[in-house]
């Protein structure tokens, strides 16, 4: 299986059959990560598939692969690519990376003064969105908006966000910005994770030494952002 073997496109309003599907498979998903996401009901991922919102994947043979939608904060300045999610049976062919790209591209489309963002713990999804072109920030610099922010409730890790009064936890801000061209540090931050993914778990690893302290080193959070380029001398 390959990806050859599905389409990925722009979500129509008839596609809303598919809504529970999705919504059932996101939960099931950060269940098995044991993360928690900003639950999304069926009619609100319907609305996102009307309002031409959404990109959808299905196989070959019609059945429903793969999804994701765009959400918008601070009256447009920032967006991002949320619910990304693929059918446990067609994982390992490339469609997150597909999937991606898709939902990148329409964002870039709709919204091209936009800073797209987002929050992962996971080596695919930074991969992924190195190659796009985003960079690890300080989550200063997303999206203050308080409704962005409550979404965060429902995961395992909300305390600690809580304690950190919102500056950091133990996912890695990544930022997206039109205006600003990929520095060569991102660039050779994506080129690393792919050609040694231990990388990853190196700067995972300090990463939550530093957040879980109880009485964090200021100086040690705020060089976090920098961290990737020491690992990579």
């Amino acid at each position: 299986m390959n990806i050859n073997d599905f389409i990925v496109q722009v979500a129509l309003p008839e596609h809303r059959v598919f809504a529970e599907e999705i919504c059932e498979e996101m939960a099931e998903s950060a269940k098995a990560r044991g993360t928690g996401i900003a639950k999304r009901s069926p009619e609100y991922v319907a609305a996102k598939m009307a309002d031409g919102k959404a990109v959808i994947a299905f196989h070959k043979d019609g059945s429903w692969a793969g999804f994701c939608y765009i959400e918008t904060w601070t009256h447009g300045q920032f967006v991002a690519n949320s619910g990304l999610i693929v059918s446990p049976k067609y994982r390992k062919a490339g469609l997150a990376h597909a999937i991606k790209e898709k939902i990148f591209e329409l964002s870039r489309q709709k919204y091209p003064k936009a800073k797209i963002f987002g929050l992962t713990t996971g080596l695919a999804v930074m991969k992924i969105n190195s190659d796009l072109g985003y960079e690890p920030v300080t989550y200063s610099e997303l999206t203050q908006d308080e409704e962005f922010w409550k979404g965060c409730q429902s995961c395992v890790n909300f305390e600690i966000l809580k304690m950190k009064e919102r500056k950091n936890c133990m996912c890695t801000a990544m930022l997206y910005d039109p205006v600003e061209q990929k520095h060569d540090a991102a660039k050779k931050f994506a080129e690393e994770l792919h050609k040694n993914p231990t990388l990853y778990e190196r700067f995972m690893s300090i990463k939550q030494r530093l957040v879980l302290k109880s009485k964090p080193n200021k100086k040690g959070l705020k060089s976090l952002f920098f961290l990737f380029t020491v690992l990579f001398k």
